[in-house]
């Protein structure tokens, strides 16, 4: 993860306080989660939600984790609270605001 991306998860930190708690975690310290969730990519967003991970629908086709960089505060913070709406709800499963499909070519 470089420096830009991790300035951009400071900066949403305070405005979703109220409902998200952010760590940065360094995939080589925990070789068992690192290995159940596939991270191999230099930045991957994944979401829990009292101990249960949230897969989230961006349209790409992965719906465990965002495995690229999102630069813009106010798309990380719409992401994180329709995680939490849908989470709260009971989903495990939830929707993006937007489709990625199309912005991001693998």
């Amino acid at each position: 993860m470089n420096l830009h991306e991790k300035r951009t998860l400071y900066k949403i930190a305070p405005k979703v306080k109220n409902f998200a708690v952010i760590y940065l975690v360094d995939i080589t310290e925990v070789p068992d989660f690192t290995k159940m969730y596939e991270l191999y990519d230099p930045c991957t967003a994944m979401f829990f939600f009292r101990n249960k991970h949230i897969m989230i629908d961006l349209g790409t086709g992965n719906n465990n984790k965002i495995n690229w960089a999102i630069t813009e505060g106010q798309e990380m913070i719409d992401i994180i609270e329709t995680v939490f709406r849908g989470a709260r709800k009971g989903r495990g499963l939830v929707m993006s605001p937007k489709d990625y499909s199309t912005k991001y070519k693998y």
